[in-house]
């Protein structure tokens, strides 16, 4: 059967940075250069998230000047864990002719939510099924406010020679969910927890962002994340041939959970000390009938084939809306929806990317990276 091409025009934008400096003789780009190629070629699109992210805050309750003195925060802390990834956001900055702050905010954007006390709803759900003599099967849903449908894109670049990172990420984010060449995957879906606050700690999508830059196995993954201070709450879900685990990671500290071929996860913490402060679980309980749903298709979320497994997931109940719809009626900083569906392959370091809600994926809406 011959599948359709993909319509340009429901396709993610996707960028390739330069893998090297012709104007420094040929050596691979330094960080800052990267994120100021960046942010000059994305210009429009990472100031149009940004005032995104800035009607959220001020939905908050945040004026411009809190913002900037937590965003400050996170850049000094991601400057004292991640160096390199710290001068990244001050050259998408420099590029996007943004101050470093504003680029900052836009990469805490999870911490500052958390600050001010926004606990959101809907968000991801993830399924990966490693084993049974195929390659591993990775898929999640990104569920966001829908005014930020256009916040995505798919991003490659070389952190350094030879090794790739691919990541679907937002304009002006370092990265999100992605795979590398060295056959290492991360998902990603928030949790919230009662120790999470306001003192800003290192950002958990420059936690990501490092993971895909540097780990090749699960323990490095896992060193990485807890080497890492923290004051939001994510589940980093890392996906390798070997096998799958989740790292839950919260100011208190970061949990293993899963060790063997089968992860599922959505909002709520699955460690059992940790769950003890779970908050958006105990507030929004459809974090909790979500996982029973996945937990009902595992057969078909071990498929190879990622439209099976797509609409394994799919589920349009009340108490378990794996595919979120935005609610028209409701003010713009409660409403969610499933923006994307995101696929990984580890053994390729590709990804298949869907762009909409879960009930709109076909065969021929794939997006291959």
């Amino acid at each position: 059967m011959t599948v359709p091409a993909l319509d340009p025009s429901t396709a993610f934008p996707t960028y390739v940075s330069s893998p090297l400096d012709t104007a420094g003789g040929g050596r691979p780009p330094d960080a800052a250069g990267r994120g100021r190629e960046f942010g000059a070629r994305w210009q429009a699109e990472v100031r149009a998230n940004l005032d995104g992210y800035t009607r959220l805050f001020e939905a908050g309750g945040a004026s411009e000047a809190r913002v900037r003195g937590l965003a400050e925060r996170a850049l000094d802390n991601t400057a004292a864990w991640a160096p390199a990834l710290a001068e990244e956001i001050i050259g998408i900055a420099a590029g996007a002719g943004l101050e470093p702050w504003q680029a900052a905010a836009v990469n805490a954007r999870t911490e500052i939510l958390a600050a001010l006390g926004d606990d959101g709803e809907g968000e991801c759900s993830t399924a990966v099924v490693v084993g049974g003599d195929l390659p591993p099967r990775a898929v999640q849903t990104w569920d966001w406010h829908d005014h930020l449908r256009d916040a995505p894109l798919l991003w490659a670049f070389e952190p350094r020679p030879g090794h790739t990172v691919r990541t679907f990420t937002e304009f002006g984010v370092l990265g999100k969910i992605g795979v590398n060449s060295a056959g290492l995957g991360v998902h990603f879906n928030i949790l919230r927890h009662s120790a999470d606050h306001a003192r800003i700690g290192v950002p958990v999508h420059v936690v990501a962002r490092r993971i895909l830059d540097e780990a090749a196995t699960l323990e490095q993954a896992a060193e990485l994340a807890r080497s890492a201070r923290t004051s939001a709450s994510t589940v980093i879900t890392v996906v390798t041939e070997a096998g799958v685990r989740a790292l839950e990671i919260c100011p208190e500290g970061v949990a293993e959970v899963g060790t063997g071929g089968i992860l599922l996860h959505t909002n709520h913490f699955l460690d059992g000390a940790l769950a003890a402060g779970e908050r958006l679980g105990t507030e929004r309980p459809a974090t909790y009938a979500r996982l029973r749903h996945l937990e009902g298709r595992l057969a078909q979320l071990g498929d190879p084939d990622v439209t099976t497994r797509a609409r394994a997931m799919t589920c349009h109940a009340p108490v378990a809306p794996v595919c979120a719809h935005a609610d028209p009626e409701l003010p713009f900083d409660q409403r969610w929806e499933t923006l994307a569906v995101i696929a990984l392959d580890v053994a390729t370091a590709t990804m298949r990317v869907h762009r909409g809600r879960l009930c709109q994926v076909t065969e021929s809406t794939w997006q291959t990276f």
